[in-house]
């Protein structure tokens, strides 16, 4: 097996596409369903855990500055590390991410072996 790297993207600013608090709970409560399921087979391969929304960017030059930028209309809003054969099963486990019932995206990476 392979590990990859399944990273949520999400535009947070539009409108459009921002849950009530009844449909995030909901929405919430579909990938607690995934993660379990993710886990009952085994294709979990890194512990998951909660990250803040804000951070720290380092740049070329060492300066260090307050991220994610106001400008950057998609932001991160999490990640997991998955097993599978190859990036079709990644794919086919990405294709059920909750994500993308918010007009999201998962980007795929597989681990450099």
């Amino acid at each position: 097996m392979n590990e990859f790297l399944l990273v949520f993207r999400r535009d947070y600013k539009t409108k459009e596409t921002q849950p009530s608090p009844e449909q995030l709970q909901a929405h919430l409560g579909r990938w607690r369903a995934w993660f379990d399921d993710l886990k009952a087979r085994d294709l979990l391969a890194r512990p998951l855990q909660p990250w803040e929304p804000a951070g720290k960017v380092v740049k070329h030059d060492k300066s260090v500055t307050d991220g994610p930028f106001a400008e950057i209309k998609e932001s991160i809003g999490g990640f997991i590390v998955i097993r599978a054969e190859n990036y079709e099963a990644a794919v086919r486990i990405a294709e059920g991410s909750p994500i993308l019932e918010l007009g999201g995206t998962v980007e795929i990476r597989m681990a450099v072996q």
